[in-house]
């Protein structure tokens, strides 16, 4: 058995706002094993990124607060009820974070060498000159080339994917167990996409670290990931191994993403699926299902009362269908939406 590096239950996060309580994150449970890759999954606005700054408790200094009765455990301790010294050395020591936008989270004003220099002294006692040549090899780890012209280069002289690399040699710098990667891949072309999860599968298998994978690209998923968890509305609706989930999704709101994804198989200017609505707003109450209003097998009871989570072969699933009384439905026919 590996190891539960990390325990996340009923974890609730909510943001005051001047238009009222914005309850972002509602009662998420799941687990991180050692050497996992677990992939984050929902559209833009569902919690996924507040989740992942939730672990790391970064909501000091803003509107945003765990609410009482979440649980945050690191390897059996109580993340909740660290001290301020004792989540420092959390936070990019055991866990490490690559953010959205490379480009916002590196300083223009600074050379990438003196950014990473100032981050490996940050985490450990040694001298400038160990900390370049740290620094030298952590941009070869993460294979970019020529590490000493890199390090006296500005962000603004880098591409997105050599500035994505740098973000990453940052967060390896006291090669963490756990790297939470919120949308490493956004605003990257194609090419560079599979290039920088290529490189994030081989530093996993050489530091044999976990991955927490936040994303809202399904191809990223389908490359990547061992187990897939679909968020929406602060909830999660299904989890389940990558090939489970990929070959017969469970709930119609996983169904209704795959069939947005674009398919090899589709006719020249076909029509791309599309899922009709929008998410409800997260300062209401939602006694239902959250995604009862954009389903299209929705029932009377779906808008009543959320169900509870059912469990088949350690695939779980939120949703009425899954009753032995419900009408049985065809969620491979998801492409039918819109």
């Amino acid at each position: 058995m590996t190891e539960k590096l990390l325990q996340v239950n009923n974890l609730r996060v909510s943001f005051s706002t001047y238009a009222g309580e914005v309850k972002a994150v509602r009662g998420m449970s799941f687990d991180v094993f050692e050497g996992e890759t677990l992939a984050m999954v929902g559209e833009s606005g569902c919690g996924k990124s507040v989740t992942a700054r939730a672990i790391l408790r970064l909501f000091q200094h803003s509107a945003g607060r765990i609410e009482p009765g979440s649980v945050l455990r690191w390897r059996g301790r109580d993340v909740l009820a660290m001290s301020k010294r004792e989540l420092n050395a959390l936070r990019g020591g055991e866990i490490a974070m690559i953010f959205q936008d490379a480009m916002m989270s590196l300083d223009p004003t600074m050379t990438v060498g003196k950014q990473l220099v100032e981050t490996v002294r940050a985490h450990g006692r040694v001298s400038r000159a160990e900390a370049i040549r740290r620094s030298m090899e952590l941009l070869s780890l993460v294979e970019l080339p020529d590490p000493e012209a890199q390090m006296r280069r500005y962000p603004h002289e880098l591409s997105g994917g050599m500035r994505q690399r740098v973000m990453i040699a940052m967060a390896l710098v006291s090669r963490p167990r756990l790297l939470i990667a919120d949308e490493p891949t956004t605003a990257l072309d194609v090419t560079i996409q599979a290039q920088i999860l290529e490189l994030l599968r081989k530093l996993q298998k050489a530091l044999g670290m976990a991955i927490l994978l936040i994303t809202h690209d399904l191809g990223v998923v389908a490359g990547i990931a061992d187990r897939v968890q679909i968020v929406y509305a602060g909830q999660i609706l299904e989890s389940g191994t990558a090939r489970e989930l990929f070959a017969a999704p469970r709930h119609p709101y996983s169904a209704a993403l795959m069939s947005a994804v674009p398919k090899r198989t589709m006719e020249h200017r076909s029509e791309l699926a599309i899922l009709p609505g929008s998410p409800p707003d997260l300062r209401l109450e939602l006694p239902g299902c959250p995604f009862a209003a954009r389903c299209r097998y929705a029932m009377p009871v779906c808008r009543r009362e959320m169900p509870g989570e059912s469990l088949e072969d350690g695939h779980a699933v939120r949703c009425w269908l899954r009753h032995p009384m419900a009408p049985r439905v065809d969620l491979t026919g998801g492409a039918e939406y819109g």
